[in-house]
Parts: structure tokens; C-alpha cells; sequence
């Protein structure tokens, strides 16, 4: 069975992947949530012209000279507006956030007037339309300034609430349950026993899946058997995970159990095995609604894979308009030998040059059980099957890891 491309396969894993159901949440449950329809503005901001300063509401013209003088006849505050309209020689004490009385067109701070008594007279010129925040020069009502699609911000949430909105339908977050095989693996804090390792793959997966604002459920160690990884696809299932996430037995030895399993369970297979490196042995079906993707067991594969695939599927799933990896262009940090028939993603280190060009310099051990370069790592670089040599300075193309 030939390899598939890599891009093959996410179009593979991202097929119908259609956003979930809507609910509606509170302003402060919404933060990184995706929104599900636009949002127009119920109101205008502000609904009035409002003063900018604090200082006189005054006429431009009676304000126009230096030592001009004009009677104060009232005050404006933050939600007391000055009624009566301002006339000639006049003026009103205001406040910032005040609303402008009728007849002022422009605002003297404070610092630009001498006061003596019911008296003020200016040091510096009033200009007309100076220091005035004219009604609706934030948004107007009907404005849509928030698109469905869009992952909340903390800045998108003080805008919904000025906006008039105390709560936004977003999309239900997708459930991740994480599901890892192997009679090898111990948990954190075990004392290893012969051939044993320590479990270390779904803490970076579930955490990776969080932080694309998905639901994660840890399904713990199924042993190599196939009731029991059957066990855990079950579990996933009628625990509603949109996603099951496998981790190891995806290869070809008679212990890799995953696939046979699935296949019993009744998952339709869309691929298994990719032309890339690191993650050759990764899988891909469906089982009804749920999404499977059977990762690689050695860590490094197992990452790269989700980063790559669980991601962008999450992100399709939550219905946002960003669901795939933006590249950048960076220079190489060091030679590279010509690539072979796979597609290599490379960790590397990256630094800033001073003229804001990206340097990426691939670590020199790239095998797939090493979880210390991946650690130090801040991206991959991505070169294409057959990829020539290329040399210290040669335009490379990144993706950026998580921070």
C-alpha cells in the first residue's frame, strides 16, 4: 500500500468535518470560544457626542481668541447631561465621557482656561470639533463587528458587552478522549520495571487539544490485547468524544493491535500510513460521528501527527474560520542533506535577526523518541519529498510550534 501525501491526508481527516451544535454563553464563559453567527451591534457608541477632555463645552466662535470670556452657566458629568442649550458667551463645566449640550462645538481643557469665579477666560483658542467624540465614531447600530467563525478574545468580549450583549452563541467545544495502548508504559511517578517506560504522550496531546479550546477525556493505558483496546473505543464512544485520539500499537508488529481493533469496532478507514517523517504509521476513520486518528508511540511522532492533524480537525469541528496552520519563511541555520520520499518535519531552534528575518536551525538529532529537543524546539521546518541539499542561509518554510 503506497504511502499518502500528506496533504492527502488532512483533506482525508478534515472531509466533513462540519461545525457542532450552538449554545449560548455568558460573556465570561465565552473567552477562546468560536462564535456561531455574526454579531451586529444593538446600540450606538457612543450614542451621543461626548467630550474627550476634561474642560469646557464652549461655541467656537465666541472661543476663538486667546483671553476670549464666557460666563459658566451649569455643569456635565458621566450620565448627567447639561438640558439647556448653550448660547453665546457661554459656557458649561464638562467632564470626559459628558455629553455635549446642544449649541457647544468644541471643548477648551481645563489647563487652557484661567477661572474667576462664574468667569473663565482661554489661554489657548477653541477649534471647533476639538476634544469631542462625535455619536457613533466607536460603531453605529446594525454594524457587524464581530464574524462568526472567530475564536473570542478578552478584547472581543468587552466589545460584545458594549455591543449590548450579555451572552453569545458559540459552538459547543469539541470532546477529545485520548485512548494509549502498551503493556510498556507506567505512569508518571512509577518506579519503570524492565522494558517498562514512562507514559508521557497524552499529557502534551490533551494539553494541545485544550488549548484549541477542546473538551479532553484521559481513557488512561489499555494493555495490548485487543478486548482491551476495544474497551477504550467503546468508552470514547458512548462517552460522546467527538474525537478518539490512539496513541502506539498504529504500526505493523504483531502487538500493534489499534487498527484491528478499530476495524472490529466497526471504523471505516480512510488511510493508514503517510509519506512523512516523523509519524509514517499514523491512522485516520470514523466510527459513526466520532473521528479517530491512531498516532504513533514514540513521542516526538505522536506530537508532530496531532499538532498537525488533531488540530486542524478540532478547529474545523469548533467551526473557525482559521482552521489551517499559517506558514512563515525563515532561513536555514545550518546545511541540510537532500530529504527522500517523505515529507520531513524538521524541530528546530528560531531567533529573531536584527533586520526581523527568522533564522531556523533543525536540532541535529531529529529521531522520534526524543522529547528534550522537542521541548526546545519553536518549530518545524517543513521540507517537500526529494527536497535537494540546501545550505547554511536557504529559504526555509516553518510552522511555529505552541508557546
Amino acid at each position: 500500500m503506497a504511502l499518502m501525501p500528506v496533504a492527502d491526508a488532512l483533506s482525508a481527516v478534515l472531509a466533513g468535518a462540519e461545525a457542532l451544535s450552538q449554545e449560548m454563553v455568558a460573556l465570561d464563559a465565552a473567552h477562546h470560544r468560536v462564535l456561531a453567527r455574526d454579531i451586529a451591534a444593538r446600540r450606538t457608541q457612543p450614542p451621543q457626542a461626548m467630550s474627550a477632555m476634561d474642560g469646557y463645552a464652549v461655541r467656537s466662535a465666541d472661543a476663538s481668541t486667546v483671553a476670549a470670556r464666557l460666563r459658566v452657566i451649569g455643569e456635565v458629568a458621566a450620565g448627567r447631561p447639561f438640558e439647556a442649550a448653550l448660547h453665546a458667551g457661554e459656557a458649561v463645566r464638562i467632564f470626559t465621557g459628558g455629553v455635549i449640550p446642544q449649541g457647544a462645538d468644541a471643548v477648551v481643557i481645563q489647563e487652557d482656561t484661567v477661572r474667576d469665579g462664574p468667569i473663565i477666560s482661554l489661554t489657548e483658542p477653541a477649534v471647533m470639533g476639538r476634544h469631542i467624540r462625535p455619536a457613533g465614531v466607536d460603531f453605529c447600530e446594525g454594524d457587524v463587528l464581530l464574524r462568526a467563525g472567530r475564536r473570542l478574545t478578552d478584547r472581543d468580549l468587552s466589545l460584545a458587552a458594549s455591543m449590548n450583549y450579555p451572552q453569545l452563541g458559540v459552538r459547543r467545544r469539541p470532546k477529545v478522549a485520548v485512548l494509549a495502548t502498551g503493556d510498556e508504559l507506567v505512569m508518571p511517578g512509577s518506579t519503570p520495571g524492565p522494558g517498562q517506560i514512562v507514559y508521557s504522550n497524552g499529557y502534551a496531546l490533551r494539553a494541545l487539544a485544550r488549548a484549541e479550546d477542546a473538551d479532553t477525556a484521559d481513557l488512561g493505558i489499555a494493555a495490548d490485547t485487543v478486548a482491551a483496546t476495544t474497551d477504550g473505543i467503546r468508552r470514547a464512544r458512548d462517552g460522546g468524544a467527538d474525537i478518539l485520539i490512539t496513541i502506539g500499537g498504529a504500526s505493523v508488529g504483531d502487538h500493534d493491535l489499534v487498527k484491528r481493533a478499530l476495524q472490529a469496532e466497526g471504523v471505516s478507514m480512510a488511510f493508514w500510513r503517510i509519506a512523512m517523517r516523523p509519524g509514517k504509521p499514523m491512522m485516520h476513520g470514523r466510527l459513526g460521528s466520532m473521528r479517530v486518528i491512531g498516532l504513533p508511540g514514540n513521542p516526538v511522532s505522536s506530537y508532530v501527527c496531532a499538532f498537525l492533524f488533531m488540530v486542524p480537525l478540532i478547529r474545523a469541528l469548533s467551526g473557525r474560520s482559521d482552521v489551517h496552520h499559517a506558514t512563515e519563511t525563515a532561513v536555514l541555520g545550518r546545511n541540510l542533506a537532500a530529504n527522500d520520499a517523505r515529507e520531513d518535519y524538521l524541530r528546530a531552534q528560531l531567533e529573531e535577526r536584527s533586520d526581523g528575518g527568522l533564522v531556523a536551525t533543525p536540532v541535529n538529532h531529529q529521531d522520534s523518541s526524543l522529547l528534550g529537543n522537542l521541548a526546545a524546539a519553536r518549530a518545524l521546518v517543513i521540507r517537500s519529498p526529494f527536497a535537494p541539499a540546501a545550505s547554511a542561509g536557504s529559504p526555509c518554510v516553518i510552522l511555529r510550534l505552541p508557546t
